[in-house]
């Protein structure tokens, strides 16, 4: 029978999750499983609501990327309305939205690599867990620490400047927006009081990524050798190759850079992406239909952004994607944990459209919405932080919604996150019988990479536990942690 051992919850992530692994009686590892243990039924929530409700009720999903959810379905109910595509709004509707989008992007990116990440890194995977945690890092890097409040904090002003509210705001409308901006609004992010000014956001995004280059080039065995595996790539690219966060059209690369999904209109994703269901799990397998379930599945995210994109349209970001890119001989990255660095190169990126959008006067003045002839169904991508996120929604002659669709990023990444998983368990639990915190932690670390936000809620504080239980082939308890 071998032994089972279960991880439960996984700590430092959004939402409830557990990890089980199975060893036989020579301490092999057979099998390893990330579950999802808590079931979300907004698809059916949805249904007989007024279809202009959906951008405002689906962002309950989640209290950390709520503008993301928001203007997903705003972009499927633009299409409803017909208001076209991304860029078929009014340029104050899209650069409002835009505005919006990269301050959540920017707050939600620095949450998780200061307060999340940033422990494993600063104190090592082995550390004491009574340190390794954000108020060790403020403790022991108080410098760092505040910077990651402050970015965050950033990026939610830039959130209710846009939206109305730093959570569950209500900016984005079917067809467009619901307000602009002011002088004032405008002046405080360009000329605020230091550090509270878009200038010093790009100052230390820039810094950030120092820190992390500076521990890369030190600590390689961590950053390149821990969970790499081959995985086709997917995101939204602009028309013409370049890294776009808001829209643009589906576009999928094998391991080697070789592209299997040509830039596809994103209205019609069903034709080439399916969703396979395992009993063990509440969250779906995404995979490229042509390719079936074992070859298909992708990785999503600020990675397979980086893998997908011929380049970035800001001085800043673009420097460093060509580092990247070259550190990797050109060829797509594999490396879990290079997650964090296309990470801190979108803050950046963000940081310089966010500079890019408040000197734009259309942000000020000019139509709000824009309306056509009305359709029956309408697909809202946009690429939240953990990766491209879908809403599909049909709508019936009532103005109700009859049929939604949401595929999450962390769905997208299921099959990832397994494999990282697995890989992690091989190498540091085969032949072992004794449980340690650290080994415990090596495979949360795998997961934390990927940024999940495993049922769409919000768990930043207060007390996780986590309880791993070992079992021999008897079914006898021979080790157990708890912390």
């Amino acid at each position: 029978m071998g032994q089972k051992i279960t991880i439960e919850p996984v700590t430092r992530v959004e939402g409830h999750g557990k990890v089980t692994i199975h060893i036989d009686n020579n301490g092999n590892i057979l099998q390893t499983r990330l579950h999802i243990v808590e079931f979300r039924g907004f698809e059916r929530f949805v249904q007989g609501r007024p279809y202009w409700e959906a951008p405002v009720l689906v962002q309950r999903l989640c209290g950390i990327c709520p503008v993301s959810h928001h203007l997903a379905a705003a972009k499927a109910m633009d299409v409803i309305v017909g208001a076209g595509t991304g860029d078929g709004l009014t340029p104050t509707g899209e650069k409002m939205r835009r505005l919006m989008h990269y301050g959540q992007m920017f707050q939600s990116h620095s949450l998780h690599f200061f307060h999340l990440a940033s422990p494993d890194l600063l104190f090592g995977v082995n550390a004491d867990p009574s340190i390794r945690n954000v108020i060790g890092v403020a403790l022991e890097h108080q410098d760092l620490a505040v910077q990651g409040v402050m970015m965050r904090k950033f990026g939610q002003e830039i959130i209710q400047a846009t939206a109305g509210k730093k959570i569950h705001g209500t900016g984005a409308i079917p067809g467009g927006i619901n307000k602009s901006l002011t002088q004032k609004e405008v002046d405080t992010f360009l000329k605020g009081n230091d550090p509270m000014n878009i200038d010093k956001m790009i100052s230390w995004s820039q810094d950030a990524l120092t820190f992390f280059k500076d521990y890369h080039s030190n600590h390689k065995e961590i950053i390149d050798d821990f969970a790499e595996f081959p995985s086709n790539h997917l995101s939204l690219v602009r028309k013409d190759g370049a890294l776009d966060l808001y829209h643009g059209v589906l576009r999928a690369v094998d391991s080697e850079g070789k592209i299997i999904l040509h830039d596809v209109d994103y209205q019609e994703y069903y034709k080439y992406i399916e969703e396979e269901v395992r009993s063990w799990s509440y969250m779906k397998f995404p995979y490229l239909k042509e390719f079936g379930k074992d070859n298909g599945w992708y990785t999503v995210g600020p990675l397979a952004r980086m893998n997908t994109a011929d380049f970035i349209d800001t001085p800043l970001a673009q420097k460093e994607f060509e580092s990247f890119k070259a550190y990797n001989y050109g060829k797509p990255s594999n490396k879990s944990m290079h997650m964090h660095w296309a990470r801190l190169i979108e803050i950046l990126h963000s940081a310089e459209k966010m500079k890019e959008l408040l000197l734009d006067p259309d942000i000020q003045k000019g139509e709000l919405v824009i309306k056509g002839n009305k359709k029956s169904e309408g697909v809202g991508l946009i690429e939240a932080p953990r990766g491209t996120l879908f809403h599909h929604y049909k709508v019936n002659s009532n103005d109700q919604i009859e049929m939604a669709n949401l595929i999450v990023s962390t769905t997208n990444n299921n099959q990832p996150m397994n494999n990282a998983v697995n890989q992690v368990a091989q190498n540091v639990m085969t032949g072992q019988s004794i449980i340690t915190e650290g080994m415990m932690n090596a495979v949360e670390v795998a997961i934390r990479a990927y940024d999940p936000c495993l049922s769409c809620a919000t768990h930043a504080l207060g007390q996780m536990p986590l309880e791993i239980s070992l079992y021999n082939s008897n079914n006898e308890l021979i080790d157990r942690k708890i912390k």
